[in-house]
Formats: structure tokens, sequence, C-alpha cells
């Protein structure tokens, strides 16, 4: 097993005792940074700084270098996997990603396959065996992938949405050629995910960015349902060590309960959601991250430590089980300062939850 210094984060995701809350930013590794900014520069574009092992590295490393983090995330994007089912992903300037051959029917579907994570994401594990080589095992490091629900919508819209009309129409008219496109998604997360976790990544976290625009029904049956397959498919042990998972689904916060039955360690919380009343709903069942607003770094650092201190008064004296996050991704024009005064008040203030 490989050893550890700081292995609070992965302690937390399996609610085993830590001396203090264990905190991480979802896009700690970004544009709020003026370094990675630079980086981003010498890449030159962003899915050129993805394909780069080394790079991908450096700017996984950034924010450690700054803050005193408990984990790092492998600097990726979650449309890795339909770039590599042949979709030509691209990005246009202030319009973030779009394909170049979206899936509209059946026969789409049909044509894509299950891509090889050592041959067409080998960029990929290359990036994760790097990253890991360069912690020199100073905290552990988190893989991730979007959820087969997330991924197709990108690939079905042919980019972001704000209505989510073409999918949901393939969803209403044409549910058998949404679920043949999740199966397939669902099977390339897992090898993908499986991948990750044995070039190094020591946890995996699922993001459903999309889940929340769903109904009730819709979302156990064209989002959970997925995720519990990738759950199922996942190692869950490897380098004598548990690897952890934990899903996230954005404006997820009805559906605790369902997500906690899927056998994941831990539930990624949005700030719609009050930590306390989640914990009453899922007790000792699973871990949960989160979750304060991201917006509330902008404000003033006093501001910041009494949110800070709110929410892990709303958690509670246990405080085993917590990992401190945002609710989703740091802004882009967040003081790198703000964030910095965010970890510190996380660390300093939960001691006393952790006697």
């Amino acid at each position: 097993m490989s050893e550890l210094k700081n292995d609070r984060y992965l302690r937390a995701l399996l609610k085993q005792p830590v001396d203090c809350t264990p905190v991480w930013m979802m896009r700690q590794a970004g544009r709020y940074l003026p370094e990675y900014r630079a980086t981003r520069g010498v890449a030159g574009d962003f899915m050129s700084l993805c394909k780069n092992a080394e790079l991908a590295s450096e700017v996984t490393l950034q924010p450690l270098k700054r803050f005193p983090l408990d984990a790092a995330i492998l600097f990726s994007d979650i449309l890795t996997i339909p770039d590599a089912m042949g979709l030509g992903l691209y990005f246009e300037a202030g319009e973030g990603p779009k394909f170049s051959h979206p899936i509209t029917c059946k026969a789409d579907v049909e044509r894509i396959g299950v891509p090889d994570p050592e041959g067409e994401l080998q960029y990929v594990m290359n990036a994760v065996r790097q990253i890991r080589h360069d912690l020199q095992g100073e905290v552990p490091l988190i893989g991730f992938s979007g959820s087969p629900w997330t991924l197709a919508t990108y690939m079905v819209e042919g980019g972001s949405s704000k209505a989510f009309t073409k999918i949901k129409k393939m969803m209403y008219a044409e549910p058998q050629t949404l679920h043949l496109l999740l199966d397939k998604l669902a099977d390339s997360v897992v090898e993908y995910l499986n991948a990750q976790i044995k070039a190094g990544a020591q946890a995996i976290m699922v993001f459903d960015t999309w889940g929340g625009v769903l109904t009730p029904r819709d979302y156990n049956e064209f989002s959970l349902r997925y995720m519990h397959k990738i759950v199922d498919g996942l190692i869950r042990e490897n380098d004598g060590r548990r690897v952890p998972v934990t899903l996230f689904t954005k404006n997820g916060g009805m559906w605790l309960e369902q997500i906690a039955a899927t056998g994941c360690d831990a539930i990624g919380l949005d700030w719609t959601i009050d930590i306390r009343d989640a914990k009453r709903r899922v007790g000792d069942k699973v871990a949960l991250q989160g979750n304060m607003d991201p917006s509330v770094l902008y404000a003033q650092p006093e501001r910041i430590r009494e949110e800070v201190a709110s929410i892990l008064d709303g958690f509670g004296d246990t405080g085993t089980g917590h990992v401190f996050n945002l609710g989703h991704g740091i802004h882009l024009d967040v003081p790198p300062e703000n964030a910095g005064v965010f970890v510190d008040a996380v660390h300093e203030l939960s001691k006393p939850y952790h006697k």
C-alpha cells in the first residue's frame, strides 16, 4: 500500500475519525488562478492542456501549492468519453463545448462504441499516472467522470443547453433509443473509471450535473439507474485501500435516500439543501460532501468564516463523515486569497467537532 502523508479525505469518506474536516474545491485547478491561466496559455487551448500529462499535472498541483487542500482532483473534462466516441468535441469562445456530430437517432447510437481507456483515452490515464507521481503521497488523487445522463445531454443537444428539449424529446418519444445510449455510456464510464483507479486514482467522483432537470420518476429511470450500474461495476479495493465513490447530482436534494441506496460511499450536496436536513435523512448510511454556495467566496473574510461555521454546525457534533466543499465549482472571478480564507476556516473551525 502506498503511503499517504494526509489521508483525512479518504478517511472522512469512509466515516472514519479525522483530526479536522477535510476540504477541497470543485474546479480548484482553474481560471481563478493566474498560474493556471499562464499554463493554459502555454498549452494553447483547453483540450491540449488536458492531453499533455506534464501540464495537466502542473495545473492539478497548482492549488495545492497555494492552499492546504486535502485532495487533488484529476485535471480533465467530463466530455472526454463522448469525444473519444467520435462526436467531434470543440470549444466555441464564450459558448462552451459543442459537438460536430451530435446523436440524433438510434442509428447514431448503434454506430458508437465503448472507448478503450488505454487507447483513445490513454492521455487521461497518462495524466493520472503523472499526477500520482508528482503528488509524492502528499494527498489522495480523485478521479472522475460525468454521469451517463449528463454526458447524454451534451451528446444529444450538441452542446450546452438551457431547456434540454432535444434529449427530453428522445426520452419521451424514443425512450428505448435513450436507454441504449445510456447503457453504452454506463459501460464506458465503468471501464474509464476502473482504468483511472488502476492508473492511480484513490477515490472516484461521478458528476451528474444535469440530473436535477428531471422529474422524480425520470431521474430514477434515466439517471440514477445508470449511476447505480456504475457503482456496481467499479473496483472498490486497490493498492490495499478502499476506493470511495461519491455521487453528485446538482439540484438532487430531493433524492438523497435513493442516491444513498446505490451503495456509494458519499453524496455530494449542492447549496440548495441544508446539510443538517441532509444528514437527518441519510443518517450514517453515507458520508456527505459540501455544500457552501461558491458565491460566498465573493464575501469579506468574516462572512466566509461565518458560513463555514454555520455548515459545520449543521453537520453537527460527530463531525465524522463530512468532506467540506463548495456546492458547485469555484467561480472564475473569485479572488484566490478568499479561497485561502475558506480552506483555513474549515480546518480551524472544524477541530472542536473531532474530539
